[in-house]
Order: structure tokens, then C-alpha cells, then sequence
């Protein structure tokens, strides 16, 4: 029975689409309180009184939280500079200053209203040059004193500085026949799923439960730990079906004040962002400044490049953006040939909203500005633009950046399979005004994080997978694990299920993040699915007297291979060892192997290589609309490398959904920041998402190049999607009006100046 590599039907779906499945944002408990966070409503301050005795005594109010109740600091595993609540001074519009429960939410509300805050205005610091400025007023006098996981550049405004240098980059520019320099600018896109956060939390036996739609509860377990002081194990996460992350509920975020409050009043508390404070607290991916400058010989190979990523960490390093820093370098320099290499990668801080995770980290806007500025380099060589991309590819054996060698690089063959769907001299031949189009290729990233997982077998036969890894709607967990799982201990799919995410009864898993819980999770499980098929193989071959080599496993049934008639079921063999060798079942686990790299050429590098690297190509076919400056993508054709597909249709909808979100950050989403550091949009009237409206056509191309320890050869393919595609679209943009496109989103107004200085 084959499973792997068939389009299963989702495990999870009839509930889903029913309605009946139950999301974070259903979950009740008897006698719950409301909770509700008052928020600064200024950018930068200090605080010189905040008096919550009115608040306290208002009718309906159980307790008040103030920064006395969270004294521990915190942040995403590199920098310690986050406290729950603001102390001494405040850093950003949305900071927490306390915190209320109350049987209602008015009741919530009315007590926050009449919280009293006195405040010292300070000078803002919102702009990432001001913020690096000599002389700029420093947002953490005290960053010396912060924790930190690792050494690293850093100081004043400075949150994080990773580097990356190979060759003799000075010496490579000297001898140029071109030398090309650009600076490209990228705003802040908010995950927005559907779902918004939310906890409920009880304090029960000297610890604290918290349900919660976490993309990473070992993460979120870990962070509320730090920020209450007490010990990791006094907490546990427990994961309901998640409406959406998109690396957005990576992070801590509102779990924190629950677990506060319940513990004061005794009760179960909840607490629920409104979609405003979504927008406004929670974590975009941050606004960028990416500068290039590369050296090219006259034939158009790449000699050397010099470039600076300036990200914006915001106020605290609560989110990955000091984490994924040197992303950035190794996305750089990852794809094509570039012998001398030299990178800065910066993360600021500044008075503004923390950013954090969005699928895709820094990846967006390091290959929107290094595609943009290779198409302006073909044009000063008035060379073809694919042609430029094919000459310099990385080859299978060939290296990155970082020394690390991708023996399995498999960038022209996604390049040719793009040209084989939609051929480059044909896109070109059938041109019309204000059309353009563009292709791209990129390598990425498998998400190398550990895993673990636990198969028992019922007396029924069927078979039981416990884990912690989060469900984030790909169907990675709830089908393609199983499949896995399935095939491998010969079962249908729907006689294996799995147990709630739970930190008390699953083992440590990364997270559902950067594609890394089929490859992760898919890994860990197989090692348990192995472990477990021994086990029935050793049981059964004492029942029919066979050697277990001798035995496979379909069906639910073991039988002596070629002789069909001699059989016995699964469940029987699990009677059989109940009471003879015990129970049927074991635990697996999973850690990427060490991948060899360069380590001189780097410093302040938490993410030194690719795991488990994939290959893809992008191409878009694209229209200007000369008079209003709209941008309609006709096109759009990807050839995507995912190891080995295990479940073929999840893997295109996955393609399909990070195209279309690819396509807002490309187009026109924008989480705007006011002249106070203040989120202007607040809704999802003013913030706009991508529809199936704006949808072009999309054929999609999976490319199997099984990665040698992924499981069965599998690697990442949900994350990939949405990296090339606002440089795709950027670049066809480009080559439609004629001239280089340097911000983001490529919206009329933007489209429009381009055209109109162009012609100046």
C-alpha cells in the first residue's frame, strides 16, 4: 500500500470545514475572567507614576498586573532586553503598562480607563539612520547588562550585528569592468491570520496550564517562564486547532498576562486581541534598507559584492529578527557565484512596534533587492537578463557564501523547468507595451530545528502518534506524518491518529516554522514508525513461525511474503506481546546532522548554513496600466525542489497560498507607522489583504531531489513560496516601465513616479 506521494485526503478537513472544529478562539472554561492590557499610547517616555488603586476597587475587577508581577526579562533566544510590561520607561505606541481582570470586558475596559499614568516625554527615535546616528538618544541606555545567547556586535542602538566575508573583495572590484550600486527600501507586512491571539489560563498544583494557538509552545512555555521568573516546567502548553500564523504565533504575545492574573485571582483568565491591537502590537515583519554593490566582468560574471541589511528590530527583541540576522547574508550570497563577498547585517533598534517572524523572515526583501539590482546590472551590459541568472548559478558541488558546499543544488534544472512551461524567448516574443516579465531563482532553507515523537499501538490495531508539534493548517501533522507513519507500519491512514499538542505529553519539537514539521516532525516519527514495525515483525514472526525478514506488513495485516494465506492482523500480534513482551510502541527522534561551513568567514551568526537546502525558480508575466500606474500580474509559473512530495496536492496549495501572499507584500500591503511610531493601519479596511481576486494564474511545478536525511527524502515546501515573488513581480515591473524599481510595495502612486522621473 503506497501512501507516501499520493494526495490524501486531510485528516483534519471534515471538521474544518464543517465548522466543527474547535480553535483557540472557542475554548472556554467555567467561571473564566476577561483580561484586558492597557497600552502607551505614546512612543517614547518616562514613567513617573502609574496609580492602579482606582482600577482595583471598581466593580467587577478581580486583580490588577503591573511590571512588580513580571520581573524577569526575556526575548527570542539571542537578546534579553524584554520585559512584559514597561518599568521605567516606555519604548514604543503598544507597550503593556498593566494589566486588568474582570467578569466582563466592559468591566476590563472601564478599570483600564481609569488606571492614572503620569509621563516624561522623551525624544523619539523611529528612523533606522536617525537611530544609527552619532549622538542618537540610546532607546537601551542599559544594553550592556542584557543577557545574551552568544557573542555578537552589538551596542547603542546596534541590537545585532552579524557578518559575512570570503576572497579579497577590495582587490576583486579593483579589477572590474562594472561596478553597479543600489539601495532598496521594504516596508513592514503583518501576518494577519484569521484568528487572532488568544489564551486561556489556569493556576492549578503550583503550575500554570495555558491553552493556546501557538505555532511553538516549547517556545511560548520557555518565554512565559522567563518573563514570570519561575522554572520552565511550571508551565504547560497546550495547542487547540491554530486559524492561522503564518509566524506570527511564534512568539509570546498574550499568554504572559493570563497566566499573571489567574494566578492572582484564582480563576481561569482569558484574554482576547481585538483586531486592532493585532495590527498594533504583534509582530510584522520588520521594514528594511538593503544596499548592494557588486563588481561584474564584462562577460557578465559576478566578481565580488559588498552589502549592508539595516532591519528594524523596533523597540525589544522579543521577535527573530536579531535571531534569523545572518539570513540575510546567506540569502545574499546563497544563489549565484560570488567568489569575494562582503556583508553587514544590522538590526536597529528603534521607538517603533517590535517585528518578529512572517514566513519567509528576511528573505523577501534580501532577494527583492539583489533581483532588481542583477536586472539593472543586465541592462548596463545590455545582456539578457536569464541569461546573466544561468551564468552565474550556483552548480551542484559548487559553494555559498558561508563555504558551505550544496552537492545536491538543483537551481537550473527549476530554471529549465520554468522555461519548459512558459519558454523565456516566447514570453518575450509575444510582448506588448507595459508588459513585462521576469524569472528568479532562489536557494532556502529547511528550518533544522530538533523533534521528537511517540507511536503506541491500540488493541484495536491502529495506531496512536503523540507529539508536540503544532497543526498550523498545512496538514503537515494531522496527514502528511501520517502517511509517513501509515506506510510505514502498513495501516490505512485513517487507523493512525494523532494526540493533541500538549508540552506534558509530546517531546520537544521546533515549532511550525520554516517548513520544518514534515521534515522535522516527519523524521522523528519515522524513527518511532521504524521502531515500532521491528516490534509487530518480531512478535508476529513467533506467531507464524517465519523468520521477520521474511514478513511485510499491508492492511493491517503481517504475512509471510508470497504466501498470501499466511497471515495474522496487527491487532492480534498487539494482543499477543500485551502479555508476553508488553506493549506495543516506542519514541523517536530527530536532530539535523552538522553541515560543514566556513566558520572563519562569519561572526555573529546564529543561522551558519542550510539545512536540508531547496531550489527553486519563479517567473511572472505582468501589465502596467501607463495611465493609473496599476500593476496586474497576468502570469505567474513556479518549478518548486521539495525533496520528495509526500503529499503532492498540500504541497500546491501551499505554493498557491505564499504566491498570493507573495503578491500583497509585493503589491500593496503596508503596515503603515505614523509620525509618533504609531500603527496607523488598525483594521482590515485600511491594512489591505490579498484576495482570490487578485490571483493570477499559477502553474505550479513540483521537483523531486530527495535530500539524503529527510525523511524518505523529504524536505521544506510550505515557507519557499513567498520569497521570490515581489522580486519576480518587481523585476517584471521593472523591465515593463523600464527602469529599476527601488521600494516596496509597487503600488499605482509608486509605479506612476517611477515612470514619470524616468521620463524626466
Amino acid at each position: 500500500m503506497t501512501l507516501v506521494g499520493t494526495s490524501a485526503r486531510r485528516a483534519d478537513g471534515e471538521d474544518k470545514v464543517r465548522g466543527a472544529a474547535r480553535y483557540g478562539m472557542d475554548y472556554l472554561e467555567h467561571g473564566t475572567l476577561v483580561a484586558k492590557v492597557l497600552r502607551s499610547t505614546v512612543p517614547a517616555a518616562r514613567i513617573t507614576g502609574l496609580d492602579c488603586s482606582k482600577a482595583a476597587s471598581m466593580p467587577g475587577v478581580r486583580a490588577v498586573a503591573t511590571a512588580a508581577d513580571a520581573p524577569g526579562l526575556s526575548g527570542l533566544m539571542i537578546v534579553k532586553d524584554q520585559s512584559l510590561f514597561a518599568t521605567d520607561v516606555i519604548r514604543y505606541v503598544g507597550e503593556p503598562l498593566a494589566a486588568v481582570a474582570a467578569d466582563t470586558a466592559e468591566q476590563a475596559e472601564a478599570a483600564l480607563a481609569a488606571i492614572d499614568v503620569s509621563l516624561e516625554p522623551l525624544e523619539p527615535v523611529l528612523d533606522l539612520e536617525q537611530s544609527l546616528a552619532e549622538g542618537s538618544r540610546l532607546i537601551h541606555p542599559d544594553w550592556e547588562s542584557y543577557e545574551t545567547a552568544m557573542p555578537g556586535t552589538r551596542g547603542g542602538n546596534l541590537a545585532w550585528e552579524s557578518r559575512v566575508e570570503r576572497g579579497d573583495v577590495d582587490a576583486a572590484f579593483d579589477r572590474a569592468h562594472l561596478v553597479v550600486e543600489d539601495e532598496f527600501r521594504t516596508q513592514r507586512q503583518h501576518q494577519s491570520p484569521i484568528e487572532p491571539h488568544v489564551a486561556v489560563a489556569r493556576y492549578e498544583q503550583g503550575r500554570y496550564v495555558v491553552h493556546t494557538p501557538t505555532q511553538f509552545p516549547f517556545n511560548v512555555r520557555g518565554r512565559i517562564a522567563e518573563l514570570l521568573g519561575i522554572r520552565i516546567s511550571d508551565v504547560r502548553v497546550i495547542v487547540p486547532p491554530i486559524g492561522g500564523g503564518f509566524g506570527g504565533k511564534l512568539d509570546v504575545m498574550v499568554e504572559p498576562f493570563a497566566c499573571i492574573l489567574t494566578r492572582k485571582t484564582g480563576r481561569p483568565v482569558r484574554i482576547l486581541n481585538s483586531r486592532s491591537e493585532e495590527l498594533a502590537t504583534c509582530g510584522p515583519r520588520e521594514n528594511a534598507i538593503v544596499r548592494l554593490r557588486t563588481a561584474v566582468a564584462a562577460d557578465g560574471t559576478l566578481l565580488a559584492q559588498d552589502g549592508e541589511v539595516i532591519a528594524d528590530n523596533g523597540a525589544n527583541s522579543s521577535g527573530e529578527t536579531v535571531l534569523v540576522a545572518n539570513v540575510a547574508p546567506l540569502v545574499l550570497g546563497g544563489t549565484y557565484r560570488i567568489p569575494n563577498a562582503r556583508y553587514a547585517s544590522k538590526v536597529v533598534y528603534t521607538n517603533t512596534p517590535p517585528t518578529a517572524a512572517f514566513r519567509g523572515v528576511n528573505g523577501p526583501y534580501c532577494v527583492y533587492a539583489q533581483e532588481q539590482h542583477l536586472d539593472r546590472i543586465a541592462r548596463e551590459l545590455g545582456m539578457d537578463r536569464r541569461t546573466l541568472r544561468m551564468n552565474n548559478l550556483i552548480r551542484a558541488g559548487e559553494s555559498m557564501v558561508n563555504g558551505q558546499q550544496l552537492d545536491d543544488a538543483f537551481l537550473t534544472q527549476a530554471m529549465d523547468k520554468v522555461d519548459e512551461i512558459r519558454p523565456w524567448q516566447d514570453a518575450h516574443t509575444e510582448r506588448k507595451p507595459f508588459r513585462g516579465v521576469a524569472v528568479v531563482p532562489l536557494t532556502w532553507i529547511t528550518n533544522p530545528l530538533p523533534a521528537a515523537a511517540s507511536i503506541k499501538l491500540e488493541e484495536d490495531g491502529t495506531a496512536t502518534v503523540t507529539c508536540a508539534g503544532a497543526e498550523i493548517g498545512t496538514g503537515a501533522v494531522t496527514t502528511g506524518v501520517l502517511q509517513i507513519v501509515a506506510e510505514q507500519l502498513g495501516l490505512r491512514l485513517e487507523d493512525v491518529r494523532v494526540s493533541p499538542t500538549d508540552t506534558d505529553t509530546g517531546g520537544y519539537d521546533g515549532g511550525a516554522q520554516g517548513s520544518r514539521t514534515t521534515y522535522g516532525m516527519g523524521n522523528a516519527a519515522l524513527d518511532a514508525a521504524t521502531k515500532v514495525r521491528d516490534q509487530v515483525l518480531d512478535v508476529a514472526a513467533t506467531m507464524l513461525e517465519a523468520g521477520s525478514d521474511d514478513l511485510e506488513i499491508a492492511d493491517g495485516t503481517v504475512r509471510v511474503t508470497g504466501v498470501p494465506d499466511q497471515h495474522v492482523a496487527v491487532a492480534s500480534v498487539v494482543a499477543t506481546a500485551m502479555f508476553d513482551s508488553g506493549p506495543i510502541g516506542a519514541s523517536g527522534k530527530f536532530a539535523t546532522p552538522p553541515i560543514p561551513f566556513d566558520s572563519g568567514c562569519m561572526a555573529g551568526a546564529a543561522v551558519t548554513s542550510f539545512a536540508a537546502p531547496l531550489y527553486q525558480a519563479h517567473m511572472a508575466e505582468v501589465e502596467v496600466d501607463p495611465e493609473t500606474g496599476r500593476v496586474t500580474v497576468l502570469r505567474y509559473v513556479v518549478a518548486q525542489d521539495v525533496g520528495r512530495a509526500i503529499n503532492p496536492q498540500m504541497i500546491e496549495g501551499q505554493i498557491q497560498g505564499g504566491v498570493l501572499q507573495g503578491i500583497g507584500y509585493a503589491l500593496f500591503e503596508n503596515l503603515r507607522l505614523g509620525d509618533n511610531g504609531e500603527v496607523i493601519d488598525d483594521d482590515l479596511e485600511s491594512y489591505r489583504l490579498p484576495t482570490a481576486a487578485d490571483a493570477p494564474p499559477i502553474d505550479a511545478a513540483i521537483l523531486e531531489n530527495p535530500c539524503s536525511y529527510g525523511p524518505l527524502g523529504a524536505k521544506g515546501a510550505a515557507e519557499p513560496p513567498i520569497i521570490p515573488v515581489a522580486a519576480v513581480i518587481g523585476c517584471a515591473v521593472s523591465d515593463a516601465i523600464g527602469t529599476t524599481m527601488k521600494e516596496l510595495p509597487l503600488t499605482p502612486f509608486s509605479v506612476l513616479q517611477a515612470m514619470t522621473e524616468d521620463q524626466d
